[in-house]
């Protein structure tokens, strides 16, 4: 009675931007990862941050579960409705409020995608440079604390959101952080609410940091005769105090899945993409300086590029390597993972992984943002056989169990969503009883995306 009670009463709210077909619901439940189909009760398409504060009202009132929703592209299952409830979907919050080219900021509504503010910043000569390769929204990026491929040089969303607003699970509308660069002025709320998963709140607005579009780029690829002499050139090259703006490794198995699917001809080997931002001057003092570290690795097949169409092609290769793993075995699922450890640790974690997939008897092509320590693995089974997926769940289990032993983390950016929950303890210790606490102390009820991220205790 409740749902339909919150049906009706938010109906005379937002009139047909309230949704209850059956195929809107399982749109909104469906996943990119393993995790079945969620659906919520109903979904709601908010234009403003005053409906956004009048939906959460009145489930607030009525108890009912709340889950915010961008372009569903998140991996641990963070934006499904695991209690039901309401899913907000901001994609009619897509505005650019405000650019300042002086400032290097701007404000934007959590349903604008990182490619759509691109597009927009293309004639002030500035860039959000933020890439987790799905074209995902902002919002769902701050809530998730999404990084990506340009992390190594420009960091996670961490850095980039100066200030929120934010729908509290009450209604109320709070603001975080300013336009300064720096502040020491109370708790830093805006660093709470990014990568809280819409646990603490609704974001319905951003303000973020800008950066300057390089004046030239270049980017390479190149193969190596180990994984752990493709990671020494990694290490070397950070240690040199090169900076690159992306540094990614794919092993022999990713590169043998993008070579069928997009008809490359990639020696099978694993593989560095490298590329430089910067001056003319600078971009070629630094390519030069990595081809020499590579050179003494073992590289070969370097292939450099300052094209723009050329380096497209390569980054369209790396982003798609998700779905030319998928399809490299035909039916298959993937229960895909990630884990982060120092840098110093990385060769010793991907020889460990590899050895555990190796031996299980399902296939697990790795790929990672290696400049910052970060792993990831697409374990595919065959979805009707239960065996495997058991097995891939060990093999996810014992990935995060290694990446705490060498002192990491169990997700560098995929999050903590529900599929990470049971390694929350192992991690934070007695620090997940506080973030439990602080989500208690904003959501008494429980009700904003219920599941996720904090002891479950009730």
């Amino acid at each position: 009675m409740t749902m339909h009670q919150a049906i009706a009463e938010l109906g005379h709210v937002l009139g047909p931007r309230l949704v209850t077909a059956r195929a809107e619901l399982e749109a909104h439940g469906a996943s990119e990862s393993h995790f079945p189909l969620t659906p919520p009760d109903a979904v709601v398409y908010p234009e403003s941050t005053e409906e956004v504060a009048e939906v959460v009202r009145h489930c607030a009132r009525l108890g009912v579960p709340v889950v915010g929703w961008g372009v569903g592209t998140s991996l641990e299952g963070h934006a499904l409705a695991a209690q039901g409830g309401v899913a907000v979907d901001f994609s009619r919050m897509t505005r650019v409020l405000r650019v300042s080219a002086d400032d290097m900021d701007c404000t934007v509504q959590p349903g604008l995608t990182r490619t759509g503010l691109n597009e927009a910043l293309k004639a002030t000569g500035l860039m959000f440079p933020v890439d987790p390769g799905a074209d995902a929204t902002i919002g769902g990026m701050a809530a998730c604390r999404a990084s990506g491929t340009t992390a190594v040089r420009y960091g996670t969303m961490r850095e980039q959101v100066l200030g929120l607003e934010v729908v509290l699970a009450s209604g109320e509308v709070i603001r975080t952080g300013s336009r300064a660069r720096k502040s020491a002025s109370g708790y830093d709320l805006t660093g709470l609410f990014v990568g809280s998963e819409g646990t603490l709140g609704l974001i319905t607005e951003l303000t973020l940091r800008l950066h300057g579009q390089p004046e030239a780029v270049s980017t390479a690829t190149c193969a190596f005769p180990s994984d752990a002499a493709a990671i020494d050139t990694v290490m070397a090259c950070i240690q040199h105090g090169l900076s690159p703006a992306r540094i990614e490794y794919m092993d022999a198995e990713s590169v043998a899945a993008v070579n069928a699917r997009e008809g490359l001809g990639l020696p099978q080997a694993p593989h560095l993409l490298v590329e430089f931002h910067g001056t003319e001057a600078g971009v070629a003092e630094e390519t030069a300086a990595f081809g020499e570290l590579a050179a003494e690795g073992g590289a070969e097949g370097f292939r450099w590029s300052s094209l723009p169409e050329e380096r497209s092609t390569l980054w369209k290769m790396r982003h798609g390597a998700y779905w030319a793993i998928v399809a490299s075995r035909p039916g298959a699922r993937a229960i895909v993972t990630d884990l982060c450890v120092p840098i110093s640790r990385l060769a010793e974690a991907i020889a460990e992984t590899r050895a555990d997939i190796a031996a299980s008897g399902i296939p697990g092509p790795l790929v990672g943002h290696v400049g910052d320590g970060n792993v990831h693995a697409a374990l595919l089974v065959d979805p009707d056989r239960p065996e495997e997926w058991e097995t891939a769940e060990r093999l996810a289990e014992r990935m995060a169990d290694r990446a705490l032993r060498l002192g990491g983390t169990v997700t560098g950016e995929h999050g903590v969503g529900m599929g990470k929950l049971k390694h929350m303890a192992a991690e934070h210790g007695a620090a997940w009883g506080v973030m439990g606490a602080i989500k208690r102390a904003l959501d008494p009820t429980g009700l904003l995306n219920p599941g996720k991220v904090v002891p479950q205790d009730r």
